[in-house]
């Protein structure tokens, strides 16, 4: 197996240590929203971009993989000058390092905005890049739900080790008979729209521990920029009570908040999507691997957290699993033994 290049585990943050940059991330992961809107990172020096982007799975240490994100860079600024007549300034264009674009976009110079519009091109060229590049490899699910698994577990049982408050914490991949049950229940029958087919559940010991563990998370294993716009729940906390607050960008919608709408009315959790970043060379051999593909490919994972108390509200009358399956199973009967004339339950 060949390892991974995330950040070296150290002691998770308390509340009171969060960084700018940590607040930053945990609202985004709270609220769904997408670092296309941004207008600002929050980046302080060169040891933080350099976790960001171990998180993302460039070794600032390869010249091979700054290299491939000064090539990045390169289409992120063609692209800006085809599609838009923009021209960039020289400095944020090709002068200083790509490495270095995220301290200028977290800077108040005369630059930082045109750091910002080549990163935000630049993250959407990688993800494509990544998401041909799986399409390319003949590699099943099994493997690259494996592989996942091993990458989220070794950072978690790390994280343990290192003191993070962590009381449970397990996985399920969905059944395919489950896949059908969800299909058949909702109104959207594409595959591509099943997010949770794999799953990793992660339970703190008190309410004050889900914002030090959702830093934590950020920080060691999901690049923010990655978590999947639209598709957070946050049933528990109020973030005007344990986040600054800070008002969209102009222009900006806020994420709509998917309701399930099959869980209890008492039923609480902490809910996102994140596109993982995924070494190309845990799938194959280095040598199998053409030299124009992206290094990252990108695996579509569901994180829940919650606290103890929360969890075990959870598993109890209206908002146990069995009561879920049974609302959601009336629903696939009605959709599927309904009359012509029947009128389509709502989703």
């Amino acid at each position: 197996m060949v390892a991974t290049v995330l950040p070296r585990v150290a002691r998770p943050p308390t509340a009171g240590e969060l960084t700018l940059a940590d607040t930053d991330s945990v609202r985004l992961m709270l609220r769904g929203d997408s670092v296309i809107d941004w207008h600002k990172l929050s980046f302080s020096d060169h040891p933080e971009v350099d976790r960001f982007l171990r998180l993302n799975e460039f070794d600032p240490e390869s010249d091979e993989e700054m290299g491939r994100l000064e090539d990045l860079r390169a289409d992120a600024v063609d692209y800006l000058a085809r599609a838009y007549a923009m021209a960039i300034p020289d400095e944020v264009a090709a002068d200083l390092p790509a490495r270095d674009l995220f301290l200028v976009a977290s800077s108040t110079g005369p630059h930082q905005k045109w750091a910002c519009v080549v990163l935000k091109v630049m993250h959407i060229i990688h993800h494509i890049n990544g998401r041909q590049a799986l399409l390319k490899v003949s590699v099943s699910d099994e493997v690259i739900f494996r592989e996942i698994e091993l990458k989220v577990v070794q950072v978690v049982e790390q994280l343990r080790a290192a003191g993070a408050p962590l009381t449970e914490f397990e996985w399920s991949r969905k059944p395919r008979d489950s896949q059908i049950t969800k299909l058949l229940a909702k109104r959207s029958t594409l595959a591509a729209n099943i997010y949770d087919k794999l799953r990793f559940r992660l339970i703190v010991p008190q309410y004050q521990d889900l914002v030090p563990m959702l830093a934590t998370l950020t920080r060691q294993l999901i690049p923010f920029n990655y978590v999947v716009p639209g598709e957070s729940v946050n049933q528990l906390l109020d973030l005007k009570g344990v986040l600054p607050t800070e008002p969209l960008p102009e222009g900006a919608q806020p994420a709509e908040v998917p309701v399930n709408e099959f869980s209890g009315p008492e039923y609480r959790i902490i809910n996102f999507v994140a596109d993982l970043p995924l070494r190309l060379e845990r799938l194959l051999p280095r040598h199998d691997i053409p030299p124009d593909l992206s290094h990252v490919v990108f695996v579509l994972t569901e994180f829940q957290v919650c606290d103890k108390a929360t969890a075990h509200n959870n598993e109890s009358g209206a908002s146990s699993h069995e009561a879920y399956k049974a609302r959601q199973h009336e629903r696939v009967r009605m959709r599927l033994f309904r009359d012509k004339d029947d009128p389509l339950p709502p989703d």
